[in-house]
């Protein structure tokens, strides 16, 4: 079984104060700014990681393989490490100057040609699951899963809260020998549903669906052992006109600093008494338009 988690460094929120945003092409000055890898995205990797554990628990001959994937600056090849370092097998890093200001449409392209050359390097078929989280810290469009599933015709689920591998037999009973079926629960306002669907197919998962694993300094050890392959567009040969910003059919409006001055008057013993001060501030809010 082989699983692909995509996963996404975003802006440290600790330090949203210090973003900072280039006023001529709106993007996100990603290379300056501080990155941790997404909740979500821990989430998705953390149940990637468990369902690894289950099936290779199940059975002592089956292996299942982890594989994260990114679209990012170069900069951030720690955050692929950090996956690494959880436990996922091998992560690949998508990084380009041409891929920069893309909306979710051309990011979600990017990914799934990125999976789709994956496939190829790792001689694989397909993907027996794909997971994301819902949505990331950052945009919090929900847009980038479905629209990688879109890409790569699968089906899809999003808002899941709880997911399980689950083998059928011929007559639709669970057995250990059957046939893998995904069955994604995800939350509505009345009730909880449960899908089912065969492999393969993209789930997209809520941050509550499990409480990711802290690193451990044996994992970090490994980590520096396991392959990460970071490719830019001269290894994928995307047409550069439905990547990045040119292939982005969303375009950022007009940026704007909002001014948070106040305007002040000091009030000294020349201003009078006490109730002639209160006068003189009264007489300020109202010619300002904010007394009675």
């Amino acid at each position: 079984m082989v699983i692909l988690v995509l996963v996404k460094p975003v802006p440290d929120p600790e330090k949203y104060n210090e973003i900072q945003i280039d006023p001529q092409t709106k993007r996100i000055l990603r290379q300056d700014a501080a990155a941790v890898l997404d909740p979500a995205s821990k989430c998705a990797l953390e149940e990637a990681l468990r369902i690894k554990s289950e099936v290779e628990a199940a059975s002592g001959d089956a292996r299942c393989e982890v594989i994260a994937l990114s679209m990012a600056p170069q900069t951030n090849r720690d955050k692929i490490l950090e996956c690494l370092a959880m436990g996922a097998d091998a992560g690949y890093l998508l990084s380009d100057p041409a891929f920069g200001g893309a909306d979710t449409y051309a990011t979600s392209y990017v990914l799934a040609e990125g999976a789709k050359a994956i496939l190829a390097a790792e001689e694989l078929d397909a993907f027996d699951l794909i997971i994301a989280g819902n949505e990331s810290a950052d945009g919090a469009t929900s847009h980038v899963p479905v629209q990688v599933a879109e890409w790569l015709g699968l089906p899809h689920l999003a808002r899941v809260c709880e997911l399980q591998i689950q083998r059928e037999g011929a007559e639709g009973q669970e057995g250990a020998g059957g046939t893998p079926v995904i069955a994604a629960t995800k939350k509505t306002e009345e009730m909880l549903l449960t899908f089912r669907c065969e492999e393969p197919a993209l789930v997209a998962v809520t941050r509550d669906i499990n409480k990711p694993r802290h690193i451990s300094a044996m994992g970090i050890v490994k980590a520096r052992k396991k392959p990460l392959t970071i490719w830019t567009n001269d290894d994928l040969k995307l047409d550069e006109a439905k990547i990045g910003a040119a292939g982005s059919p969303t375009k950022a409006g007009e940026l704007m600093t909002p001014d948070l001055s106040r305007g002040g008057r000091d009030l000294t013993e020349e201003d009078g008494s006490a109730a002639d001060a209160a006068k003189a501030i009264l007489a300020l809010l109202r010619k300002e338009g904010l007394g009675a």
